[in-house]
């Protein structure tokens, strides 16, 4: 009897935690503002973005050593996929004089910082 409760109890747990091996997020911009995914040390992750705003956004991926690389405009209703290198930025650009809004849903490493930046 013991063994089958810990048995189920791992079961519940294993797929509870299923839950937590994505995030999904509708992130904000402000106009002319960036938002920053992985500033930091961490694994590789990939992104699945859709833009739902009105105006066209920019999507590149800046190494936390320097330089960017990957740029590409998403025009809106759009959705791409980025796979992104471990220590490596998504950066989420918003040059319009609008608010920019993007649905986001991140696999892979999750220890990622996120931030603004203008």
């Amino acid at each position: 009897m013991k063994v089958f409760i810990t048995t189920l109890a791992m079961s519940i747990l294993t797929s509870s935690c299923g839950v937590f091996n994505s995030l999904n997020s509708n992130t904000s911009i402000k106009p002319n503002d960036s938002f920053v995914l992985g500033n930091n040390e961490h694994g590789s992750f990939k992104v699945k973005l859709k833009n739902v705003s009105k105006n066209e956004i920019t999507v590149y991926e800046a190494p936390i050593s320097g330089g960017t690389h990957s740029r590409l405009t998403v025009a809106p209703n759009e959705s791409i996929t980025a796979k992104v290198d471990r220590n490596t930025a998504l950066v989420i650009e918003n040059q319009s004089s609008d608010y920019a809004s993007v649905n986001l849903k991140v696999t892979g490493d999750l220890g990622l910082s996120m931030t603004y930046k203008n």
